[in-house]
């Protein structure tokens, strides 16, 4: 079988070998964790609870440097600066009662463990 070519106007970081991401938003007092939903009609995504203070901080075309935790736990966690691509209320569905917020992996910039 053939591969596809890639169609998308921006490049996509390998980030199936990721498991959760770790942010820290300006504002918050709080560092929150969530398992990352790689969602084909929204991309690459994490759900915050409607009523989470963290909705607040965010706003799309915001960067931030994002802590995200390997599916191998050998290896090391890697820091990545992301955009807040879209913010998306769910009201029913799957995920009603939570917000999708997309994320969009800009560059690699450290990692540590």
């Amino acid at each position: 079988m053939a591969k596809r070519k890639e169609r998308r106007a921006e490049p996509r970081v390998e980030i199936d070998k990721y498991y959760s991401v770790e942010l820290f938003s300006p504002g918050t007092e709080f560092v929150y964790q969530f398992k990352i939903w790689n969602l084909s009609e929204h991309g690459l995504c994490v759900l915050v609870r409607n009523d989470s203070d963290l909705l607040k901080h965010l706003t799309v075309g915001s960067v931030l440097k994002m802590q995200y935790y390997p599916v191998d736990v050998t290896h090391k966690r890697v820091r990545l600066k992301t955009e807040i691509k879209h913010i998306a209320k769910q009201e029913e569905g799957r995920f009603a009662g939570h917000t999708l917020v997309g994320l969009l992996v800009l560059e690699k910039e450290t990692s540590d463990k």
